[in-house]
Parts: C-alpha cells; structure tokens; sequence
C-alpha cells in the first residue's frame, strides 16, 4: 500500500495526470474485509498526517471479478519504453520508487 500511495495520485478523482475517465481512478479491490479494514486505516492515517495536501479519494471496494487485461497490455512499459506515455509518465513513478524504496528497486 505504501508504494501504491506513493506512485500515484490519490487525490484525483477519476484522474491521474493529462489521463481523465473511470478508469484512470485511484482504488483499491479487496480480496477480504481484513483488507478493506488495513486500506482504510492506512487511508486515514495518510488523510490525518497531512501526507498529502488533499484528501484522498481512493476507493476501496470489494473485489467481484476480475479480467486480465488483453496481451498486448502485459508489460507494456517494457515492450514499448519509448511510447510517449510511457516516456512521460514511468518514469517520474519509477523515480518515487528509487527514492522511497530503494531496497524494492533491483538494479
């Protein structure tokens, strides 16, 4: 959760940089209610410390189905590094990433 907080907007409703619609929205599907307990805390205690300068409008909702997304989308950044959505919006994410969790990060 940590890291998805930190590589994302979730402050955006239904948006997340130039990209707006449904499915841009930050959310969070869960396989249990233990889960959706965790990601509301986690919400709330990320709402009170003033992490970010808005409230976080992440939903979190229980998971019913769930479809793999088509090939061509699996590793997507990987196969097409040079995409211009991939040069502009990987790598400011991969950089949190770097910066906050270095020891996640393999060379």
């Amino acid at each position: 959760l940590e890291i998805f907080f930190v590589t994302h907007d979730p402050t955006t409703l239904n948006r997340q940089g130039n990209d707006v619609g449904t499915q841009y929205r930050s959310i969070i599907m869960c396989h249990s209610q233990e889960q959706k307990d965790i990601a509301q805390e986690v919400i709330s205690t990320l709402d009170n410390n003033g992490t970010f300068n808005n409230p976080i409008v992440t939903e979190v909702v229980d998971l019913k189905e769930y479809y793999r997304a088509e090939e061509y989308h699996q590793n997507y950044f990987n196969k097409n590094p040079n995409q211009p959505y991939c040069v502009f919006s990987i790598p400011p994410k991969l950089q949190k990433l770097k910066k906050y969790f270095p020891d996640k990060v393999s060379a």
